[in-house]
């Protein structure tokens, strides 16, 4: 998963990353993509990376793109529906929107987990959803968040 810019470009942190690992055909395939909304996301292939796709979303800018919550529960929801049409058994995620456009990490989390945790029932072929996350914090909080998402309610 990328955690893409509106234009679908290389770029720094994570897209930069997934675009520099997989070629430059995948700047050409995202091209006629962009530009893409808040909330939205996009297949191509994976060229040079070991997986087969790369599925790329654009978060919302925290305090800017409104309602910020529901546009990152949307990408969450989107790459899940995505990958599910494709039959992937897995897919991988940074932390969508906490980077460069400000999404506090333990809000953000929160939303990720709840809107994964309402799609699995949904799901016929993704059975792993991993995070990859950037230091111990992010991690703490993506495993507060999901303990939250998943307990029973009393």
């Amino acid at each position: 998963m990328n955690a893409a810019n509106r234009d679908l470009r290389p770029g720094g942190g994570v897209a930069g990353a997934i675009h520099r690992a997989a070629g430059p055909e995948l700047a050409a395939a995202c091209r006629p993509l962009g530009p893409i909304r808040p909330g939205q996301a996009v297949l191509t292939p994976g060229f040079r990376l070991p997986n087969p796709y790369v599925i790329h979303c654009l978060g919302p800018v925290y305090g800017v793109d409104e309602p910020s919550g529901e546009i990152l529960a949307q990408c969450y929801r989107s790459i899940l529906a995505l990958a599910d049409g494709e039959g992937l058994a897995s897919i991988a995620t940074p932390a969508i929107s906490t980077g460069v456009f400000g999404y506090p990490m333990a809000e953000a989390a929160r939303v990720a987990m709840q809107a994964i945790a309402s799609q699995t029932q949904d799901l016929r072929h993704v059975r792993r959803i991993r995070f990859v996350l950037a230091g111990a914090d992010a991690l703490e909080q993506h495993g507060l968040a999901l303990r939250a998402a998943v307990e029973p309610r009393s």
